[in-house]
C-alpha cells in the first residue's frame, strides 16, 4: 500500500512539474522574433528550453508531453493563423530536438552525455525539418493557402539572396534556422539547467 502511494504521489508530482514546464513554454512560444536570413513564417522562439530542461529531468517522453501541451495551449488560448501547420511543425521540430537530447542524457547522466544529446538533438532536427519542409510542410502550407511555391520562394528571396528555388530555401533557410535554433536553446540550457534542476528533481 505504502509503495502504490509513492508511485501515485511520484505521478502526480511529475504532472505537476510537466504541466508547469508546459505552461512556462506555453509563454515563451508567444515572445517569438524573425531572424535576418529567413522568410517570415520562420520565427525563433526559446519554448524548447523548458521542453530540453523537463527532458533531462523527467525523462525524453516528459519533455515531448511538453512540447504537446504548449502547442494545444497555443491553439486552444491564441488560435492558429497557419491552419495548425505551425503548431505541427514546431511540435514535430520541438519532439525530435528534445527526445534525442533527453534519451542519450538518461543513457548515462553526466554533463558529457548532456553536450553529445544536445548536438546529436541539433543534427536530428536540422535533418528531419529540412526533409518534412521539402516534402511536406511547406508544400502543404502552400496548398491550404492557395500560395504558389515560388511565392513561399520569393519571401525567402527577399531577405537571403542565397535563396533562388525551393531547394535553396530549404538549404539556406530552414536548415541554418534550426542549427541556430539548437546552439541557442542548447546553451541557455547549459547554463540554466544545473540551477534549476534541484527543484525538478525534487
Amino acid at each position: 500500500m505504502e509503495l502504490k502511494k509513492e508511485k501515485g504521489k511520484m505521478s502526480t508530482r511529475m504532472l505537476t512539474k510537466v504541466g508547469v514546464l508546459s505552461a512556462i513554454a506555453f509563454i515563451l512560444m508567444l515572445i517569438e522574433f524573425p531572424l535576418w536570413f529567413a522568410p517570415p513564417f520562420l520565427k525563433m522562439d526559446l519554448s524548447e528550453v523548458p521542453a530540453l530542461m523537463g527532458a533531462f529531468a523527467l525523462g525524453p517522453v516528459a519533455g515531448v508531453l511538453i512540447e504537446l501541451i504548449k502547442n494545444i495551449l497555443n491553439v486552444a488560448i491564441e488560435g492558429t493563423s497557419t491552419g495548425g501547420v505551425g503548431e505541427l511543425a514546431n511540435f514535430v521540430v520541438g519532439s525530435i530536438f528534445v527526445y534525442t537530447a533527453g534519451y542519450i542524457y538518461h543513457k548515462n547522466k553526466n554533463i558529457k552525455n548532456a553536450i553529445i544529446g544536445m548536438i546529436a538533438g541539433t543534427i536530428a532536427m536540422t535533418i528531419a525539418m529540412a526533409v518534412a519542409n521539402y516534402y511536406v510542410m511547406i508544400p502543404f502550407y502552400a496548398k491550404l493557402f492557395g500560395m504558389p511555391l515560388d511565392k513561399i520562394v520569393a519571401m525567402g528571396s527577399a531577405v537571403n539572396k542565397y535563396v533562388v528555388d525551393f531547394k535553396s530555401l530549404i538549404i539556406y533557410a530552414v536548415v541554418p534556422f534550426n542549427i541556430l535554433k539548437g546552439v541557442i536553446v542548447t546553451s541557455i540550457t547549459f547554463l540554466l539547467y544545473k540551477k534549476v534542476s534541484p527543484i525538478l528533481h525534487r
